[in-house]
C-alpha cells in the first residue's frame, strides 16, 4: 500500500513539474515586445509630412480630430494636421507595404517644432520600436537641431540674393553621423516670402551639352523651424538634419529654395571642402 502511494505521489510530482515547465515555455513563446509610440505634435494651420520607405497600405486615425491623407502622386508620403484646436490626445497607426507598423501618439500644439520626418533610412523606426528605456533618436536629433539653431554664424560665403530676399548657409555641424545645416532666410522686402519648397541635391558639375546631368535628392530626416513663410522685414533660422555624406569629385551639393507664387528663387552651391569641415556639436 505504501509502495502504491509512493508511486502515485511521484507520478503527480512528475506531471506537475512537466506542466510547470510547459507553462514557462509557453509564457516565453508568448512574451510580447512593447512598441512605444512616437510622440508627434500637430497643429491646425500647418501640415506635418511623414515620409516612409515604402508605399502606405493602411492608415488608422484614433480620432476624427486628425486629418490624414497620402500626398498626391506619391504613395509613401502622409500629410497630417489637426482638424480642430486643442483636441484630446489620440493616436495614428500607419502600415507600409513591407508589413511594418508605425505608431504615433498625437497631441495638439500651436507651433510644432517638427514638420518633416523621414523614415526612408529606417533608423528612426528601429529606435522607435526598440527596447523600453532607450532614448528615442528623434528626440536626440530634435535637441541637437535646437542647439544648432542657437549657434552663431561659423561660415563666410555661401549665400544668394534675389529681389530683397537672401538665403545664407550659416554653419554645418555633425553629431552621431547626422549633419545639421543651419540656414538663414532674410526678407528685406515689404512682401512676405511664401516657401514652396527647400530641397537638397547632389548634382554634377557643368557637363558638355551631349552628356546627361545627374542629380540625387537628399531628403532630410526632419526640419527644425517654420518652413511655411518668412514675413516681411524679418529673418528666419531653419536647421535641416540629414544622414552624413560627402560629395564625390566633380559634384556639388545644391540647396534650392523656391518661392510659392513668386519668382524669388534662390540656390546655394556647397562643395565637399565645406562639408568635411563640419563642426562637431558640443566640441
Amino acid at each position: 500500500m505504501k509502495r502504491i502511494s509512493t508511486v502515485v505521489v511521484m507520478g503527480i510530482f512528475f506531471f506537475s513539474s512537466r506542466a510547470v515547465l510547459c507553462a514557462q515555455k509557453t509564457a516565453e513563446m508568448l512574451k510580447a515586445t512593447i512598441v512605444e509610440p512616437y510622440p508627434l505634435s500637430v497643429t491646425l494651420n500647418k501640415t506635418t509630412n511623414l515620409i516612409f520607405p515604402y508605399a502606405i497600405k493602411s492608415v488608422d486615425r484614433g480620432s476624427r480630430d486628425i486629418l490624414a491623407q497620402k500626398a498626391k502622386g506619391v504613395e509613401n508620403i502622409l500629410l497630417v494636421k489637426a482638424g480642430k484646436e486643442a483636441f484630446p490626445e489620440t493616436n495614428l497607426s500607419v502600415i507600409t507595404a513591407d508589413g511594418k507598423l508605425y505608431s504615433f501618439l498625437l497631441n495638439y500644439t500651436g507651433n510644432p517644432a517638427l514638420l518633416n520626418i523621414s523614415f526612408t533610412k529606417d533608423t528612426l523606426h528601429q529606435d522607435m520600436v526598440g527596447a523600453t528605456g532607450r532614448e528615442n533618436s528623434v528626440a536626440r536629433i530634435e535637441r541637437a537641431a535646437g542647439h544648432v539653431a542657437e549657434e552663431k554664424k561659423t561660415l563666410h560665403g555661401p549665400k544668394d540674393n534675389a529681389y530683397e530676399m537672401r538665403l545664407r548657409l550659416n554653419g554645418i555641424y555633425i553629431q552621431n553621423d547626422i549633419l545639421y545645416f543651419q540656414l538663414e532666410l532674410r526678407n528685406f522686402s515689404s512682401i512676405a516670402y511664401d516657401i514652396d519648397l527647400l530641397r537638397f541635391f547632389i548634382r554634377d558639375e557643368k557637363k558638355a551639352k551631349r552628356e546627361a546631368s545627374q542629380e540625387i535628392e537628399l531628403p532630410p530626416l526632419f526640419v527644425y523651424g517654420d518652413t511655411s513663410s518668412v514675413k516681411e522685414q524679418s529673418t528666419r533660422i531653419l536647421v535641416f538634419a540629414l544622414p552624413k555624406f560627402t560629395i564625390p569629385d566633380k559634384k556639388y551639393l545644391l540647396i534650392q529654395l523656391m518661392e510659392g507664387n513668386g519668382g524669388r528663387h534662390l540656390h546655394l552651391a556647397i562643395h565637399n571642402r565645406t562639408i568635411v569641415n563640419a563642426k562637431r556639436i558640443g566640441g
